[in-house]
């Protein structure tokens, strides 16, 4: 089976890897064309554990190879990104359609094409299909065509990718079939056959109410600076209860589904999904909130250096993408001199992690990097201005006497 995948960032090559680990002749298709020549050398462009050398071997046995262009395949998947439009909050489907017209003259009867992007409601129906029946095609006769959404965690993608269960929305009913016969090839888990809308919404929904939990311990944290009260000790007891399980809160929420696919569900109906835009509105404004407290530790020091210590929305990644980290070095560089430390990051502007607390008045970690769980305290102690901590992450437990700790449990006492 020859499949080819529009898109390899995240999920298009974890996905493009594992067809070709199994069997499969994968195209992978990239508008980059330093990505398209380094993946064709074996050299991927993500951190993501066990992808490197899985394409690195189907480079070698020539299963696998790169692209700018689509080629006539058995499978089209397409993986490219599903932004939101910050004027309505709708789902921006303009790299869905440009993917779509762009394998449409290689697309023959019998191939099954499945969007993989997660996209709103109703999208594959009234405006994907078309596209194809446009060109002549009759979907569920001539050419299969699904929604079948991406579920995993980075860092974890192709554990997931396995053994994760499946949703799997086609058009008509043979759609799912033959979307089904596609996974069945390396998932390992369930995989559930419905209809596309239900697929779409689904995959949305599970991310809009992951959306309002950490909304929820983000208001807690809120409540608790003001009134006086420990955050994570009652988030800690509160989870002590059989059926409760309260997120912890954080400096926002990041990555390209989390924080944006819950506009998709309220763009739908505005007029009642109101929690939906609480809670997004509660996780957008935590950088402010961060930066607030940043200048209350600081007090009256309005030319102290900062040691940013990660700017990735996931731990051990170097995954940025919606991270809110950006938003909060936005509002601090013009009033602090900021440096930035991130060692899952590669970026010639950041620096070590000695360099960038030589001096500095505060450590604000905004990941929840291994590294940053047991930082060397000695040298904190000796070599900043002022030694003392923000731990956005809540990830530290606990520091020497010498060192001052701040999290989202204790910002009453400031």
């Amino acid at each position: 089976m020859k499949i080819c995948i529009i898109g390899q960032g995240y999920i298009g090559l974890p996905t493009a890897a594992l067809f070709a680990k199994n069997g499969c002749n994968v195209l992978g298709v990239d508008i980059d064309e330093e990505i398209v020549n380094n993946l064709n050398k074996g050299k991927i462009h993500i951190e993501e554990p066990g992808i490197g050398d899985i394409i690195k071997k189907a480079v070698e046995k020539n299963v696998y190879h790169a692209s700018m262009n689509p080629e006539k395949s058995d499978v089209f998947i397409i993986t490219v990104p599903t932004p939101y439009i910050k004027e309505n909050y709708s789902c921006d489907l303009s790299y869905v359609i440009a993917a779509c017209n762009e394998i449409l003259d290689y697309v023959e009867k019998g191939n099954t094409i499945i969007v993989e992007s997660t996209i709103a409601p109703m999208s594959t129906d009234n405006i994907i299909k078309p596209i194809f029946e446009d060109k002549g095609f009759i979907i569920g006769e001539d050419i299969y065509l699904a929604h079948c959404p991406e579920r995993v965690l980075p860092g974890q993608i192709i554990n997931e990718l396995i053994n994760n269960d499946r949703i799997v929305g086609g058009i008509t009913p043979l759609c799912s079939d033959k979307a089904a016969e596609v996974y069945s090839i390396f998932v390992k888990g369930n995989i559930m056959k419905t209809e596309a809308k239900t697929a779409e919404l689904s995959k949305c929904m599970e991310n809009t109410f992951r959306d309002v939990n950490i909304a929820l311990a983000n208001e807690l944290a809120k409540i608790s600076a003001e009134i006086g009260v420990n955050a994570l000790d009652v988030i800690k007891l509160a989870n002590k209860h059989p059926r409760v399980n309260i997120h912890s809160p954080g400096p926002g929420v990041g990555g390209h589904c989390l924080a944006i696919d819950p506009y998709f569900i309220y763009a739908l109906a505005p007029d009642t999904a109101k929690i939906i835009k609480l809670a997004r509105d509660t996780n957008k404004s935590m950088p402010s909130f961060v930066s607030e407290y940043v200048e209350k530790i600081l007090d009256t020091e309005k030319d102290a250096k900062i040691a940013i210590l990660g700017v990735s929305y996931k731990g051990n990644t170097g995954d940025t993408r919606e991270s809110p980290a950006f938003e909060i070095i936005n509002l601090l560089k013009n009033k602090y001199t900021l440096s930035i430390h991130d060692p899952h990051v590669e970026n010639d502007n950041y620096e070590s992690f000695e360099d960038a607390t030589k001096d500095a008045s505060l450590c604000l970690i905004l990941s929840d990097h291994d590294q940053f769980k047991n930082l060397d305290y000695d040298y904190i102690f000796n070599n900043m201005k002022n030694p003392i901590i923000f731990d956005t992450k809540n990830i530290i437990e606990d520091v020497p006497n010498n060192i001052t700790l701040y999290n989202f449990g204790n910002l009453y006492k400031i």
